[in-house]
């Protein structure tokens, strides 16, 4: 299982070469993480570039260069990182996947391929690409060098604010989340995981007591949509620091509404979904909290913004 220490080497592993998180002040004893500001858009620039300059470190890295199954967002970033590294990216992603992420994807030099309904069908045909032309696989979520690089946000709040106790953040196929809370837990940081109710890879997990696929619909899957959550994320969801909670679509969406209303926040859905938990009430921090939450995304056409009412 990944542990802070894998944290602690992806730290010093991609220094210097990703954007340090910047926390704004979001209400009393809570602050948002903008991790929208990342490299294409999300967190996951920083477990791409650890899964790349690692496997290069150790001459792993073949002549047909990586591939991927991606919603979009881990597309974007293991593009970006091939790039940055001199390597050949595959991307392959799901016809839904919205127009914004495909498009910067070619401009980052990937080859794109459109494949399926949802993340499941890119995924199959991403493994049999693989097979074929012997590149290297990458992963969306489930692989420790890819964790470990999302960990390192945990280092940069508390660096930032020493006094957060909690994160909330949002859980597709739990990456971010397992990274976060392998980093937390010695340093006695409460880490919320949040999932869509239509989407709910952990959170089934937990109630089966082992990974499960689910089925997803929900207005975040394209980049919460993992029908199973990874065998880490469930590791430390199980720990006495985490804590799972639900939200529904329709809070995703007000919340959503409400950072570009309030704060000139335009993230997409899935990013939402972190301080829906919040506002919704599915997680209600002590008066003893001092809270974090993640902004884990942007890639999303903020046109429909505009026409949004001012909340309040």
């Amino acid at each position: 299982m990944i542990t802070d220490e894998d944290v602690r080497a992806a730290a010093e592993r991609i220094a210097g070469q990703v954007r340090p998180v910047a926390l704004a002040p979001a209400g009393e004893r809570v602050w948002f993480a903008l991790e929208f500001l990342q490299h294409t858009g999300t967190f996951k620039a920083r477990g791409a570039l650890n899964f790349t300059a690692a496997r290069a470190e150790a001459a792993d890295v073949p002549a047909a260069g990586v591939a991927i199954a991606s919603g979009g967002n881990a597309g974007l970033a293991c593009a970006w990182a091939a790039r940055r590294l001199g390597v050949a990216a595959t991307v392959f992603v799901p016809r839904t996947a919205p127009a914004v992420k495909v498009a910067r994807l070619r401009d980052l030099g990937a080859d794109v391929r459109q494949v399926g309904a949802e993340y499941a069908e890119a995924a199959d045909a991403c493994a049999e690409f693989v097979s074929v032309s012997g590149a290297l696989a990458s992963h969306a979520y489930d692989h420790p060098l890819i964790a470990a690089g999302a960990g390192t946000l945990l280092h940069e709040i508390l660096a930032a604010r020493p006094g957060v106790s909690t994160v909330v953040v949002a859980v597709g196929g739990g990456g971010l989340f397992a990274g976060m809370a392998a980093a937390a837990e010695r340093r006695g940081v409460r880490v919320v995981a949040v999932e869509p109710e239509g989407s709910r890879a952990l959170h089934a997990a937990l109630a089966a007591g082992a990974p499960v696929d689910v089925v997803v619909d929900s207005l975040a899957a394209d980049s919460l949509g993992a029908r199973r959550v990874s065998a880490d994320a469930l590791h430390w969801a199980l720990r006495p620091h985490a804590r799972s909670v639900l939200v529904a679509d329709p809070d995703i969406a007000a919340a959503r509404r409400r950072l570009w209303g309030e704060h000139r926040i335009a993230v997409e859905a899935g990013a939402a979904a972190a301080p829906a938990a919040l506002w919704s009430g599915a997680y209600a921090p002590g008066a003893d909290e001092e809270v974090c939450v993640v902004l884990c995304g942007a890639n999303t056409d903020p046109s429909d913004l505009a026409s949004l009412p001012e909340a309040g």
